[in-house]
């Protein structure tokens, strides 16, 4: 499912029409971008515009160590047990923290994410859950939510294409899966990222694993478990960044308001998208603590000295920096290193199951 970084042309089917999806919180970009899409090329990752185009400014490692890196996980593949009974903390310090390999990333998140397990002990159910009807009031939101979902991805730009198929079954099947729980609008995203690295099935059973392993009761309705987590957060910054949680607690600015899509979306809608890939290949491998690493890491840059500060005079100009990460905030290299200095929120308990094998 991943894109070829040469593709330039869109898939079969009408392209959505892009406009207005910015009040719903989608990844839109500016009108060259828009009327550019039929001409422009995707970067590496298939993006064709919007926020999170990467124009190439990435930094990139050299093939005889991209191999050299392929090399050890296909060694790790073949023995996963052992590495994950007896060398976890190289896997999880030398291996994930250092980036899955491109090529390998599907397989790596199903077996770091257990999905693949849960995927040989239910075979033929995938299926199964396809063929039921459904509930039309889930269904009926889906299918409305399809087209927000990265619009400017060539998997998802075509409304009918292959991209808002696959993404239909899988939120479908979930809601059957779990009735108790049916659909919340945020596992859209989770779900489109899991399919941009592989089939339908393999990405259901993934997004399983999120919602019920890593985040669990995040995506159930009242959003209590983001709450709780909220408020805990909220006492991490405390502690690890007193001047941004003097300025959030100034202004009144409640975790709620700016870390829900941070953490129910694992920053699929916020960061780089070279960002996006190594927060998830580590939080796939340590679980919901990098999520909190990384919101600590972000309000520290975004508000963590007296400059950064100055311009920033009120609740509403506070706000449309979280809700408006620049991208030269934010440098990959940088996020990882910082995130990994966050030690300290794995001392502490939250709501979340912090997955560990």
């Amino acid at each position: 499912a991943t894109p070829s970084s040469s593709s330039a042309s869109l898939m079969s089917g009408t392209l959505e029409s892009l406009s207005g999806l910015g009040e719903d919180g989608s990844s839109v970009g500016s009108d060259s971008e828009i009327n550019g899409l039929t001409v422009r090329r995707t970067d590496k990752y298939g993006f064709l515009g919007g926020n999170q185009y990467s124009d190439g400014g990435d930094k990139e490692v050299r093939v005889e160590v991209a191999r050299q890196r392929e090399m050890k996980w296909l060694d790790m593949f073949a023995n996963w047990d052992k590495w994950i009974k007896h060398r976890f903390q190289k896997v999880r310090t030398l291996r994930c923290r250092k980036g899955v390999p491109s090529s390998l990333r599907s397989k790596a998140w199903q077996l770091l994410s257990n999905s693949q397990e849960l995927l040989l002990a239910n075979p033929g159910k995938f299926e199964e859950l396809e063929r039921e009807q459904g509930e039309a009031k889930w269904l009926d939101i889906i299918e409305k939510d399809l087209h927000r979902q990265f619009p400017f991805h060539e998997m998802f730009a075509a409304r009918g294409g292959h991209g808002q198929q696959d993404l239909y079954r899988i939120l479908k099947a979930y809601t059957i899966y779990r009735p108790d729980e049916g659909y919340c609008q945020a596992q859209a995203p989770v779900a489109a990222v899991l399919l941009m690295h592989m089939p339908a099935e393999q990405a259901f059973w993934c997004l399983v694993q999120i919602c019920e392993k890593y985040l669990p009761g995040y995506y159930s309705a009242g959003l209590e478990a983001i709450q709780l987590d909220g408020e805990i957060f909220f006492s991490l910054l405390r502690r690890t960044c007193p001047m941004a949680y003097r300025h959030l607690k100034k202004f009144k600015i409640d975790p709620i308001l700016y870390m829900t899509e941070w953490f129910m979306c694992i920053f699929s809608r916020t960061l780089p998208w070279a960002c996006v890939l190594r927060v998830w290949d580590m939080f796939f491998c340590e679980g919901v603590k990098i999520v909190f690493r990384v919101g600590l890491v972000l309000l520290k840059q975004m508000l963590g000295s007296v400059d950064k500060l100055r311009e920033l005079q009120g609740m509403y100009e506070t706000m449309e920096r979280l809700r408006n990460i620049s991208p030269d905030m934010i440098r990959e290299d940088i996020l990882v290193q910082e995130v990994s200095v966050c030690e300290c929120v794995c001392l502490v308990p939250c709501f979340c199951f912090c997955s560990q094998p």
